[in-house]
């Protein structure tokens, strides 16, 4: 064992010689393993990043929360006509789901206002994209929201279709600075509203969480200001471990409310914080695979120039070869040598696609903080394990050549 590993050990250092005698050679050999490591080391780390922070941002909106509009949440492309002519979900869908599905704990109901953001003016002030949202009071429980200061309205608030408001982050931040906005009035969409409440900066997934930017009203006072806005949005809260048993209740109530034929596909769709990272793992898993594709194409095109610049040096060592041979030196010791030799091109490769992955991945976090990245330390062994990969296959036939010269030949080789 130990004089397997003084071959070993003796091979690797001929092997590193090689590589430093020859530099600029070594470096334009492997420089396809360098790009098609550092393409998997960088995708895998935006891939990784974006779907860390889309769990937490879904978890931050609760776990147990479901998701129903007349469109299937998520990433849509197109809608067929079908989609087009659906109806609203309506006020009523979500009364019907709090009363008849007893897995349901909690359901709120949002509206939205079809048009440009109305924006927000305090003081003289504008905030142009500020936004203006109304929600039943369980919305605030439903999402987790967090209160920096004051309070969310109530059920009868909303009931009398009281003008109160709550701000998100970026409304007090623009607005409200240096002074406490509870008790303040702000104007929204042309009506004024008495601040009751204040909420904390909420996690985003990609850039700004629009919830930092809406000013809250009650779901009737926002109806009141907008009668024609008919779009609605209902979130249900799930009892703890009873998700599935929910999504089939909520299911049955709004085809009876909806009027959908046994034979008839839902026109409602539904989606809670698991679909909608599956539905994104889907989606990155694709695009992971293209680059995958991509870069298998640099790792093919470095493992070849590998093969050529082994080759060579078989040829110019054909002298050397004879040498060892001639003074002992086995099959074996020929082989494993430049076998190692490809491998510590290749791996040298691999270890500087892997840093230079590692700055892309700071580079892209530095500039853009919307867009997370992280290193997973899968990619990093994965990254290394397939340069030396590449060496050891595309170096078996060089490897084989110089094993089977014949000493004397090769003795005689000029």
């Amino acid at each position: 064992m130990a004089k397997q590993l003084h071959h070993i050990r003796e091979n690797l250092l001929l092997a590193l010689d090689t590589l430093r005698t020859h530099k600029f050679r070594s470096f334009l050999t492997v420089l396809g393993v360098l790009i098609g490591t550092t393409t998997v080391i960088g995708v895998a780390s935006i891939i990784t990043g974006l779907n860390n922070r889309l769990v937490d941002t879904m978890e931050q909106y609760g776990s147990r929360s479901i998701y129903i509009f007349k469109f299937e949440p998520g990433f849509r492309f197109r809608l067929s006509r079908e989609e087009r002519m659906r109806k609203p979900m309506k006020y009523e869908d979500a009364m019907a789901i709090r009363d008849y599905c007893p897995d349901v704990e909690q359901v709120a109901v949002m509206a939205f206002h079809q048009g440009p953001s109305p924006g927000a003016k305090y003081k003289g002030q504008d905030m142009l994209d500020a936004d203006l949202q109304g929600a039943t009071s369980e919305d605030f429980t439903i999402s987790n929201a967090q209160f920096v200061n004051g309070r969310p309205y109530t059920a009868l608030e909303d009931a009398h279709r009281r003008n109160v408001a709550v701000i998100g982050a970026d409304v007090t931040k623009r607005f409200f600075e240096n002074e406490d906005p509870v008790g303040k009035y702000i104007t929204a969409g042309g009506n004024t509203f008495q601040i009751i409440g204040t909420l904390e900066k909420r996690l985003s997934f990609l850039g700004d969480n629009g919830d930092d930017r809406t000013v809250f009203i009650p779901y009737w006072t926002f109806k009141k200001i907008y009668p024609n806005d008919k779009e609605n949005l209902i979130v249900a809260m799930a009892y703890s471990g009873r998700m599935t048993q929910a999504m089939d209740q909520i299911t049955a109530v709004l085809r009876r409310m909806r009027k959908v034929k046994p034979d008839q596909d839902n026109n409602f769709g539904m989606a809670n914080a698991a679909s909608v990272i599956k539905q994104f793992n889907e989606i990155t898993g694709t695009v992971a695979l293209v680059m995958v594709v991509l870069s298998s194409i640099g790792l093919l095109v470095g493992g070849i120039g590998v093969m050529n610049i082994m080759l060579v040096s078989v040829t110019e060592r054909t002298r050397e070869i004879g040498v060892r041979k001639a003074i002992g030196a086995r099959r074996q010791d020929i082989t494993w040598q430049f076998l190692l030799e490809a491998m510590t091109l290749t791996g040298s490769g691999g270890v500087m696609g892997i840093l230079l992955g590692y700055l892309l991945s700071f580079t892209i976090h530095t500039l853009l903080p919307g867009l997370p990245s992280t290193v997973p330390l899968w990619s990093v062994f994965l990254g290394f394990l397939v340069s030396i990969s590449i060496g050891l296959f595309f170096g078996m036939w060089p490897a084989l050549k110089a094993a089977r010269l014949d000493p004397i030949v090769a003795l005689h080789h000029e």
